[in-house]
């Protein structure tokens, strides 16, 4: 189904009712709305203002229109931030209050924000949660969001002490395991830790990582209690949440999705293209200015429509032009069709698009919607009326997303860890997993995305770009499965309180691979090094390894002829970072061993199944010949696929 997120508050009420009729002429269903309705739903302390927002409610209720309420705790009212001044974050980085005019201006270590937050979200709940018009509940906006995770505020630094002493029971436990003879850090108390910022030089890696466990800890726990109020009042309704990138959150993502009934994402395209691709030369980044990367979205919506497994949301798809990347050019046409429709093929169950219309006010005046702020129809509008058309030809309700026979394992820990410790410039986990990804697309290979929890059993081939901390029980159901295994650099690097494990890493998973890790270099990109394998050079950049192999196989060595990827039985190690060539090279033998079909596609083509179906994206600007059989039913499109077009087929 398609939906729409909607600001009634910012329109005149006279509107409301053709504003509905329109959206349900459109082929919509979903409308989100009141996510940031904190100062017109509350406008002075305890006195609310409902009226306004029963009446909305009911307007779209009466068009057939089902309505999604968002929590609105991402912006409270300037009254609260007043009466409550100790609510508002301290930057990290500067030490200064952030404090009201934008959004986000809050601190999950608040306990007065947490009840206030509550407190609206109660009243919600016990006002709207049985309302026949709603459908369910978005908690909050965007979560940690701006790096709003992290707070230097004396509520956090106090909140990280009593949570230090429950982990560590002891100061001299703590001392241990952070290593504080180092630099004559110890400490006597839990009282004399600091939150490890403004510091002459680089804090201790064990302080920051604790402070980034505590502050996810911190947010996953303010987020849970405000899905028990949701669910104490609103029975039988959805709850979800509309994630960020998983990558910038700064929380433990898995954590934070698990009381949801599924998670959602926000995505758009040509800003994270523009934003991830700004040091890209002109030559590279100009074929995808105005389409997107072929795998900026469709890797968090695997990653999203993997956080719960039951499927998954985009609450707000991009129509247009946005305002907040370095540069916002316009789609081009067609391509929110496609965006649309690849979101389906990756398993959403609803996109959901941001905005009805362009306000022509504040910070997000110039961010496109469906309608233009004259309630003109803008450029997306043609491409949404045809997918809502298209829809009924592919019956998706009927097609469910199946495992996939790849996963990449992604760890939030991971992730932080490699930000402290950074050891090279260039080393950027978020990076290295899209790289991974991408090489695995471009094989025509579906894949998930899980967590160190999972259960790795389901999966032919496994693929864990770097697994920092592995945990004994992962190691174990590693060991118990039967996937192949790949583990890439800086798996195994570090202990839990971020230090090198006894033994050289890759610490407990020597269980698997059983070699030894002698020194880490790191070397600037453009000075890399070689990998030799079956006789083919490829490049060894940026981060490479000294490797004890011992009575492993070498399956490709370095320039030197030293180890740079090492075997035993269904495990593998990399030692080194690497190029697209060596990964599509490397992962397409895995899969053949593994039993994971694989097809060379076009550049700019990729693929995609649920159920029976297979659907194949154009983001070129040539037309393509569709990789399927000669049986092939086509549901979408047909055996060639224009320029920034998709075909969708149907096999027995």
């Amino acid at each position: 189904m398609l939906g729409v997120c909607y600001y009634p508050e910012h329109w005149p009420e006279d509107w409301w009712a053709e504003d509905a009729a329109r959206m349900q002429a459109l082929g919509l269903t979903y409308v989100r709305i009141g996510e940031f309705a904190w100062s017109r739903l509350e406008p002075q302390p305890g006195a609310y203002d409902f009226a306004w927002f029963d009446r909305a409610i009911d307007t779209l209720g009466a068009a057939g229109l089902k309505v999604v309420i968002g929590t609105p705790t991402a912006t409270p009212p300037k009254w609260l931030a007043d009466r409550d001044p100790d609510m508002l974050p301290v930057d990290p980085a500067t030490g200064r209050i952030r404090g009201f005019g934008s959004r986000r201006h809050y601190d999950f270590s608040s306990e007065s924000y947490a009840r206030e937050a509550l407190r609206i979200t109660e009243a919600l709940a016990r006002r709207y949660g049985e309302h026949p018009a709603v459908a369910g509940w978005q908690t909050d906006n965007e979560l940690c969001c701006h790096n709003t995770a992290l707070s230097a505020s004396p509520a956090a630094r106090d909140g990280f002490r009593a949570w230090c002493g429950a982990r560590y029971q002891s100061i001299d436990a703590l001392n241990r395991a952070w290593g504080n003879v180092f630099w004559s850090m110890e400490y006597r108390d839990f009282d004399e830790i600091e939150l490890p910022v403004g510091a002459v030089t680089e804090t201790s890696p064990a302080h920051r990582l604790a402070w980034r466990r505590y502050a996810s800890d911190t947010v996953v726990a303010w987020h849970d209690a405000m899905v028990r109020m949701l669910r104490r009042h609103s029975p039988g309704r959805f709850v979800t949440h509309n994630f960020i990138p998983m990558d910038e959150t700064g929380v433990d993502n898995q954590a934070l999705a698990a009381p949801l009934d599924f998670a959602a994402y926000d995505n758009y395209p040509l800003g994270r293209t523009d934003l991830l691709m700004a040091d890209a030369p002109a030559e590279a980044f100009r074929p995808y200015m105005r389409t997107g990367h072929p795998d900026y979205g469709a890797v968090f919506f695997d990653r999203t429509r993997c956080l719960t497994s039951r499927g998954f949301w985009v609450m707000e798809q991009q129509p247009g032009p946005v305002n907040w990347a370095g540069h916002n050019p316009r789609p081009l046409p067609g391509m929110v069709r496609l965006w649309t429709w690849e979101a389906f093929a990756h398993g959403a169950d609803v996109v959901s698009y941001f905005r009805w219309r362009q306000a022509p006010f504040a910070q997000e005046q110039m961010h496109a919607g469906l309608e233009r702020p004259d309630r003109s129809q803008a450029e997306a509008w043609p491409e949404v009326s045809q997918v809502a058309a298209e829809l009924a030809s592919v019956a998706l309700a009927a097609l469910s997303t199946a495992t996939a026979p790849v996963a990449i394992l992604v760890d939030d820990e991971t992730q932080w860890l490699t930000e402290i410790e950074r050891q090279g410039n260039s080393y950027d986990y978020k990076s290295i997993v899209l790289q991974y990804y991408s090489a695995l697309r471009e094989l025509g290979v579906d894949v998930d995305f899980i967590g160190p929890d999972a259960d790795p059993a389901p999966y032919r081939l496994i693929v864990a770009p770097a697994l920092s901390t592995p945990k004994p029980e992962m190691v174990e159901r590693l060991r118990a499965c039967e996937a192949i295994v790949l583990f890439g650099p800086r798996s195994g690097a570090k202990t839990l309180d971020a230090t090198i494990p006894e033994g050289l890493a890759p610490g407990p998973l020597r269980s698997l691979i059983p070699i030894r890790v002698l020194a880490t270099e790191t070397i600037r990109p453009d000075c890399p090094g070689e990998i030799v394998r079956d006789g083919q050079r490829f490049a060894s950049t940026m981060w490479r390894e000294t490797i004890d192999p011992g009575d492993c196989t070498v399956a490709a060595t370095y320039e030197d002829g030293a180890p740079a990827l090492i075997r035993n039985g269904r495990s593998a190690y990399l030692a080194t970072l690497t190029d697209a060539a060596f990964l599509a090279d490397l992962f397409g033998s895995l899969c053949a061993e593994a039993g994971v079909a694989t097809f060379e596609l076009p550049k700019d083509l990729r693929v995609r199944r649920r159920g029976p179906v297979t659907f194949a994206f154009n983001y070129g600007a040539d037309e393509v010949a569709a990789p399927a059989p000669a049986d092939a039913e086509f549901l979408l499109g047909g055996a060639v696929i224009g320029p920034r077009d998709l075909a969708a087929w149907r096999t027995t």
